[in-house]
């Protein structure tokens, strides 16, 4: 960890040990640290560039014992490679309009939430959420935090996309969408617009969170060209 985040005011702390939700048999831990504070977004940066992720006013990494498959993983946003797959989706998705608005929860948002979870995660941590924890989710943030809507021609919204924007990067956060709608390829598509965004307002990097090699719900982030990875020697193309 870059020695220069090690703080005499700055905490981390250590997770309990729960089943990995990615690998069989492993236990998953995280170490921990509050992002409150007057330099919350500076503070987030420096941390992301160490690799870590945000989830509500939080900033965490794992920590697993005896594993250490979760591999941070950002997008260089200025060399990215378009292949045909991926302009056929942009194209595909030509009809949809795009809200950068304020991270503010809607009941709108929540209903294709819960939908989104029922249709792909049934069971899950997260397919309890009632409102009140759906708000927290996109709300409860000490940094510069945005949702992304995607609209349909008639308008309905068909995506939602909670981004963190940061001084040279775009971070995503969670992203959600209608799941009848497969022929758009709607999770590919939001991963695109951030890379045009990021290029179109001069920032070098977007990244995904962890890459986990063999893990099928990891698998889609290799597909973006080049793709950078940290490792004890800092961020390396994979």
């Amino acid at each position: 960890m870059n020695q220069q985040l090690i703080r005499p005011d700055r905490f981390f702390f250590g997770t309990r040990s729960l089943p990995c939700p990615y690998l069989e048999g492993k236990t998953e831990r995280k170490v921990v640290t509050d992002l409150s504070g007057p330099n919350a977004d500076e503070l987030y940066e420096r941390l992301s560039r160490a690799g870590f992720r945000r989830s509500h006013s939080l900033a965490y990494r794992p920590a697993c014992p005896n594993c250490n498959a979760c591999v941070p993983v950002r997008i260089a946003a200025s060399e990215f490679q378009w292949t045909k797959s991926f302009r056929r989706v942009t194209k595909t998705n030509s009809d949809l309009t795009a809200d950068d608005i304020e991270a503010i929860a809607t009941v709108e948002q929540y209903r294709l939430f819960s939908s989104y979870q029922r249709r792909r995660h049934e069971g899950g941590d997260m397919s309890g959420m009632d409102f009140g924890d759906y708000r927290a989710m996109v709300e409860d943030t000490p940094v510069s935090s945005r949702t992304v809507e995607f609209r349909d021609r008639e308008g309905r919204l068909v995506a939602v996309m909670l981004m963190d924007r940061m001084e040279d990067s775009l971070s995503a956060v969670y992203s959600f969408f209608e799941g009848s709608e497969t022929r758009r390829s709607l999770g590919t598509y939001m991963i695109l617009w951030m890379i045009e965004h990021a290029q179109a307002t001069g920032l070098p990097y977007v990244y995904l969170g962890y890459w986990i090699e063999g893990s099928d719900k990891m698998a889609y982030k290799a597909r973006f060209k080049p793709l950078e990875v940290l490792d004890q020697d800092g961020w390396l193309t994979l």
